[in-house]
């Protein structure tokens, strides 16, 4: 079953329109864990001409989404918390990745840290998302 999941996931991936546009691409996937990458480029600048947060949240995000729906089940965040570190530079490629901490018959808990190729912590999340019943609708 898992590797059903992980392929339906990737195809996903593959296809999603916003994903496409911030240049996010998942990297590896297995079963409570997701690794996505993100070259940071001057499409993702704020006003200041640094890295906007909601690109750093997208990153966040996307590897959440496929972490915890890499459980084969359908899963739907509650809840994010970001802090962010340290602005990347530009030309900078980040990464991602989103770990299993815990989960239940109802709830998964993630860490989630964004890095750059130096190792360099970006972004550090907690989130947790609601575990409905029902399989991924396009399994």
């Amino acid at each position: 079953m898992s590797e059903k999941v992980f392929e339906a996931l990737r195809r996903r991936a593959e296809r999603e329109p916003y994903a496409k546009m911030l240049g996010l691409e998942l990297v590896k996937l297995e079963d409570g864990y997701a690794l996505v990458r993100m070259a940071f480029t001057e499409a993702h600048h704020n006003i200041y001409r640094r890295c906007h947060g909601g690109a750093l949240f997208s990153l966040i995000d996307e590897a959440f989404q496929f972490a915890s729906n890499a459980s084969g089940r359908v899963e739907i965040a509650l809840n994010v918390s970001v802090s962010y570190m340290k602005a990347p530079n530009d030309g900078d490629v980040l990464q991602a990745e989103a770990k299993l901490v815990n989960r239940t018959r109802r709830v998964s808990h993630f860490l989630i840290e964004v890095r750059n190729a130096a190792g360099d912590l970006m972004a550090s999340c907690q989130a947790t998302a609601y575990r409905r019943d029902e399989p991924l609708p396009f399994l």
